[in-house]
Formats: C-alpha cells, sequence, structure tokens
C-alpha cells in the first residue's frame, strides 16, 4: 500500500524528540524523506542509522538564520527538493511576567519561537516554488488563543504564530503552497519541565506526570501524546487537505471548548453559584430536570 507521503521531502525542526520525533517517525513510515534539523547531535545520528535511507540529521539552532537555511538547503542536496516544512522547535522561554520581563529574554522568546518560524518559511518557499507547490506547518499552542496555558512572552509568541501563519496562508496561496498551524494541548513531553530549568531527567518525570493528570483536565480522557499531534500534521502536510489553508487545528482533547461546568456534569455553573443558589438548591434543579427527562422519555 502507497504511503499517504510517498515521494515527499519535508524537513521537520526539533525532530528529535517528543512532537518532532513522532512526527518523523510517522512521515517516514508514509513514504516521505525527511530532514531532521535539531541540536541535539547524538539523537540525530542515532536517527540517521535508524532510517539510512529516509533521514538526514542537520545540527540546527532555530535562532540562528543561517542553521535554517543550511537545514532546508539540505532537503535539496540530499533529497532533490522540498515539498513539506513543519516548524516545530522550541521550547516555553521566559516565565517572567510583564512587570518584570528582562527585554533580552523577551527577545531571545520571540526569535525562538515566532521568527524561526518566518524564517523556515523564508528559506523554504522557494524550494517550493520549484515543486510547484507545498504545505507548511507551524506548531502553536492553545496558549495563542487563551490566557492561562503558558508564560507571557511563550503565549504572546503563539498567538502570532496563528496570525502569521493566515497572512502567509494568504500571500501563497496562488502559488500552491498552504500554510497551517497546529495548536496542541497537554502533551506529554518534557517541554514543560525543560522551559523552566528543570533537569532532563526531571522534565521527564514531569512528563509522565502530566500523561497521568491531563485526561482528568478535559473532556476527552486520554493522554495528549506526540503521535496525537504526528497525525494531525500529516493530515495538514498530507494531499488529504488540499482544500485546507490559514487555519489552526486544536489539538487539545477538547481543554478549550469551555470551562469544567461545560462538560463535567459534576461540576456547578458559575451562574448558578453566582446567582447565590446553594449546592442543595442547584442539585435539587438537577434532579427535577431528570425527573422530566424521564417522564418525556
Amino acid at each position: 500500500m502507497a504511503g499517504r507521503l510517498d515521494g515527499k521531502v519535508a524537513v521537520i525542526t526539533g525532530g528529535c524528540s517528543g512532537i518532532g520525533l513522532g512526527t518523523v517517525e510517522l512521515f517516514v513510515a508514509e513514504g516521505a524523506k525527511v530532514v531532521c534539523a535539531d541540536v541535539q547531535d547524538e539523537k540525530g545520528a542515532v536517527l540517521e542509522q535508524r532510517f539510512p535511507d529516509a533521514v538526514r540529521y542537520a545540527h540546527c539552532d532555530v535562532t540562528l538564520e543561517a542553521d535554517i537555511e543550511a537545514a532546508v538547503k539540505l532537503a535539496a542536496d540530499a533529497f532533490g527538493g522540498l515539498d513539506i516544512l513543519f516548524n516545530n522547535a522550541g521550547s516555553g522561554g521566559t516565565g517572567a511576567g510583564v512587570a518584570d520581563m528582562p527585554a533580552e529574554e523577551w527577545d531571545f522568546t520571540m526569535n525562538l519561537l515566532l521568527r524561526s518560524v518566518m524564517l523556515g518559511m523564508k528559506h523554504a518557499v522557494p524550494l517550493m516554488r520549484a515543486r510547484g507547490g507545498g504545505a507548511i506547518v507551524n506548531t502553536a499552542s492553545v496558549a495563542g488563543v487563551e490566557a492561562g496555558w503558558g508564560p507571557l512572552a511563550y503565549s504572546t509568541a503563539k498567538g502570532a504564530v496563528i496570525h502569521l501563519t493566515r497572512v502567509a496562508a494568504a500571500q501563497l496561496a496562488q502559488e500552491h503552497i498552504r500554510v497551517n498551524a497546529i495548536c496542541p494541548g497537554l502533551i506529554a513531553t518534557s517541554i514543560f519541565g525543560a522551559s523552566i530549568g528543570l533537569p532532563r531527567e526531571v522534565a521527564d518525570q514531569m512528563a509522565a506526570r502530566i500523561a497521568e493528570g491531563a485526561p482528568k483536565m478535559q473532556p476527552v480522557k486520554k493522554a495528549g501524546l506526540p503521535e496525537d499531534i504526528a497525525q494531525a500534521c500529516l493530515y495538514l502536510a498530507s494531499d488529504a487537505s488540499a482544500f485546507v489553508t490559514g487555519t489552526h487545528l486544536m489539538v487539545d482533547g477538547g481543554l478549550t471548548v469551555g470551562g469544567r461546568h461545560s462538560w463535567d456534569p459534576n461540576q456547578a455553573s458559575p451562574m448558578l453559584d453566582m446567582m447565590g443558589f446553594t449546592p442543595e438548591q442547584i442539585e435539587a434543579f438537577r434532579a427535577a430536570q431528570e425527573a422530566a427527562r424521564r417522564s418525556a422519555g
């Protein structure tokens, strides 16, 4: 059976771990050739050994334009061109608030999470033009659409990635280059711990805690895993989404559909609480509703 990405060439930044690694593995399984761009050289070498005919590793610090340019060029040199770019690399950046934000930490976070996305597209577009089109997927976040899911600078950068995606999609549509974003929710990776300076082994433990705790915080009762994002990226990178551009796909287990009361029947509506109803009155109201529903049925 033919893979959904047979004959396609992709560049994936941050491809040695977490979401990026899950996407490298899935893309290779679907027939793509992949340039894995990352700063984890040992892991990159292992990936090349695992997939000797399908993966090339490029050392790439995405805050450096020259590194991004070299990673994109490797796709052409090693595999003959470029069809797909997954701008995925990043971390949580600075945790400072607006009142105490060091300007240099703000700038670093923006360079890491926003400027890098722009530069990836800048250098990918000429190669995609030569192929007659392509697909660009950018990693945004639930933090880019709602407050409270990430630090100030991170959340601002991810919100900007969503709008950058929309504007770039408009500019590139006539060249048959589609641009979309993915907004992950609580995904069980080490990014959260690493972003606040925890050692790698402790950050990995935090990933396990997210896997355990996230199902309790969202309507979908499963942990978000890297492969969930990889599958979304596969859809947006493949011809299955040929009619989709300029959008951001929420892959968050329903985390952002509404407050807990909107999906948890055991959580009282804040409207009722605000109006002064006691828990006993609310329960009586629910019981009456249930009785009415059963009698109507």
